[in-house]
């Protein structure tokens, strides 16, 4: 256990270069305070006590903003750093030297049984407010963007960014191009189409004006 939490904080020292002392490291890092209330979560409920394992990882959400289900199954050195808001489900499995910033998700889709939630290879990054959602796996030395929401398979050594979870590079090259001052926005394209529907029904109200005029001049010539 004490080799344990050696190695939880000095994952903090290579993590995080603000982390001055091991005093500051151990009484002011919530991420930590998380991770070792988990530990100990984790150990009764693989006992079968799972009342405790929640009522302990209720306690830790409360006082760390850091939501971990204690049947989470969590590897060596994990670092959250500013770890508001992050969502750990049961069935989640963390690898080696993982790092989760604020607001990351490793979740599920739905109410389905089993394995619901991802399993996360050594060494990955998971950026701010990623949502990695469903039963698959994020390959080792991966890295997931900022505010990415990934629904499918991560192959190891690769990097996915964008809404959804979008492949831009595997084992060091580029095999997405993403154009970041052209990405796509939604709302104009929806105002767009608008816009286009817009013009058919003024095209085809003028054809009716002129048919209508047409006639009613022939009408006019015939009496």
């Amino acid at each position: 256990m004490w080799k344990s939490i050696k190695s939880d904080i000095s994952a903090v020292f290579d993590n995080d270069p603000a982390a001055r002392s091991w005093f500051e490291v151990v009484f002011t890092y919530s991420g930590l305070h998380a991770i070792w209330a988990h530990r100990i979560g984790h150990w009764f409920y693989k006992k079968g006590m799972y009342t405790i394992a929640r009522i302990i990882s209720q306690w830790s959400r409360f006082m760390t903003g850091i939501e971990i289900h204690p049947g989470a199954t969590i590897g060596q050195r994990l670092f959250i750093d500013h770890g508001m808001g992050v969502v750990i489900g049961e069935t989640c499995e963390i690898g080696d030297d993982v790092i989760l910033y604020q607001g990351v998700t490793l979740g599920g889709t739905g109410k389905e049984k089993g394995k619901r939630h991802p399993t996360i290879g050594n060494n990955v990054v998971v950026g701010s407010g990623a949502k990695i959602l469903g039963s698959f796996t994020v390959g080792e030395n991966s890295r997931v963007g900022s505010n990415a929401v990934v629904i499918q398979e991560v192959p190891p050594n690769s990097t996915v960014v964008c809404i959804p979870g979008k492949l831009v590079k595997r084992d060091g090259v580029r095999v997405n191009r993403l154009d970041h001052a052209n990405l796509p926005d939604p709302v104009i394209d929806m105002f767009d189409g608008l816009q286009e529907q817009i013009n058919e029904l003024k095209e085809q109200l003028r054809l009716e004006r002129l048919k209508n005029g047409g006639a009613r001049q022939h009408d006019t010539q015939s009496v």
